[in-house]
């Protein structure tokens, strides 16, 4: 009951390295600490940490994410990733991402360098295996993009509320080192919650996957998930960055709900939280 490869990085995109920026730790600074839950068809799968550091401008992350309960009768599978870069008026500007994956068969490690929304430098070992019939990658698509993890910060314009029709409605052109595909959110409303950590209203978004390189039009898993129109993303604030982040994702695949839940999700400011 494992999603496949392309619900996992759908996971990171719409969900889990050092600043080359360079991270500035100034008092509109603030560190995000959340812990998420994950379930298919109800029942548990493993957990996932976030931790970031986030001010105006830049931004880093840190996932991990870990299969247990059900899904460990089936796989030892683990991973984690990194990213970090810079948050503009027009969205943010990923310098660095990391992404190492194992299971009980191999280790798999994808590093990108990135400069201007465009890959400068890419490595993968061991490389994928690329399957036939795949749509070929193009230099242009690995150009105006942002990688999975710095796709789940989506800065806010200036003047616009935090939670509205603005944290939505948005295309995220992501490319993970292995295809690129866009993530269109629509505002659907805005809901209270509350999780150890947060109280208060997030943006629920309806969320679609448009394949555009790098996958297999043929295949089950791509067809499925590009008529899929059972995705959501809840989106928390991030005050001092005016930005949004993902509280809860929900991906409907082949073999159920895949339902990423936040049960801690911790802002503190960066001098408040170094103190700790």
């Amino acid at each position: 009951m494992r999603p496949s490869r392309l619900c996992r990085s759908l996971l990171a995109t719409v969900l889990a390295g050092v600043a080359a920026s360079g991270l500035a730790l100034t008092a509109e600074a603030e560190n995000l600490r959340a812990t998420y839950s994950l379930s298919i068809i109800g029942l548990p799968i493993g957990t996932a940490t976030a931790l970031g550091a986030f001010d105006p401008q830049h931004y880093k992350i840190e996932i991990g994410v870990r299969l247990n309960g059900i899904a460990s009768l089936v796989s030892s599978a683990k991973g984690a990733a990194t990213a970090s870069g810079a948050i503009g008026r027009a969205g943010v500007v990923p310098a660095t991402y990391a992404n190492t994956t194992a299971n009980s068969y191999e280790t798999r490690t994808v590093r990108m360098a990135m400069g201007g929304g465009a890959v400068h430098g890419l490595d993968i070992s061991p490389p994928f295996v690329d399957p036939v019939g795949r749509v070929p990658l193009s230099e242009a698509n690995k150009r105006h993009i942002v990688d999975p993890i710095s796709a789940l910060v989506m800065n806010v314009p200036a003047g616009q509320p935090l939670i509205g029709p603005a944290s939505c409605d948005r295309t995220i052109p992501v490319f993970d080192g292995f295809a690129r595909y866009d993530v269109k959110l629509s505002y659907i409303r805005s809901q209270d919650v509350q999780v150890s950590g947060y109280s208060g209203p997030v943006a629920v978004c309806a969320a679609r996957y448009v394949p555009i390189a790098g996958h297999r039009p043929a295949a089950k898993a791509t067809q499925y998930m590009a008529d899929n129109r059972q995705m959501e993303a809840w989106l928390a604030p991030l005050e001092r960055a005016h930005a949004v982040v993902p509280l809860r994702i929900s991906i409907m695949t082949m073999a159920g709900m895949l339902l990423v839940e936040a049960t801690e999700f911790t802002t503190l400011p960066t001098q408040a939280a170094g103190t700790n």
